[in-house]
């Protein structure tokens, strides 16, 4: 989703620095800058060097909340007995730019809920400090994670909540995009 929102602003002119995990996808429009990071605080160390120039920060990579306190650099053998992973809280980098978030600047965050999604989703929206929020679907066959297709609805700092069909997501892209593009009119 992320890569296509970048295709989607780039190809309405707009200069993208789209900060991505390892994933093997590609970028196409001369107008996006692809930074590569392996780690939440990599990525955070990114984008906060990069959001004071923004105008506009779209959130949609899936940081893990948590990361081991100890990550071994070998493989781990196969043991008889259980092994305990100690974790330890990832930055939250949506919250930090919802924080550092100016006047002039917009931040559009993202939720996949499993139940009272509008409700969770809406908290999330407050909680950050998001102009507004997509929320995933999990429930339709086809959206989400792994599929070239997602559902979404929308959802504002005002409450007010679109719907939008199961798509693909470059059009889901467009539709996002189109709200963005509102806040700046």
């Amino acid at each position: 989703m992320g890569f296509a929102l970048a295709e989607e602003a780039a190809n309405r002119g707009a200069e993208v620095i789209l900060v991505t995990g390892p994933v093997y996808l590609t970028t196409y429009n001369s107008n996006i800058t692809r930074i590569n990071v392996r780690s939440a605080q990599q990525m955070r160390a990114v984008c906060l060097e990069h959001f004071p120039t923004c105008d506009a920060a779209i959130l949609a990579a899936a940081v893990a909340d948590f990361t081991p306190i100890t990550v071994s650099d070998k493989k781990i053998k196969e043991k008889k007995e259980s092994i305990t992973i100690t974790l330890k809280p990832n930055p939250d980098i949506a919250k930090e730019l919802g924080q550092l978030k100016t006047s002039t600047q917009k931040i559009v965050g993202f939720a996949l809920e499993t139940h009272n999604a509008v409700n969770h989703a809406f908290e999330k929206l407050q909680r950050k400090n998001f102009d507004f929020i997509v929320l995933n679907s999990l429930e339709d066959a086809g959206a989400g994670f792994g599929y070239d297709t997602n559902k979404i609805c929308i959802i504002d700092a005002e409450r007010n909540i679109e719907t939008y069909e199961l798509k693909q997501k470059t059009m889901v892209a467009k539709d996002i995009i189109n709200k963005l593009a509102l806040y700046f009119e």
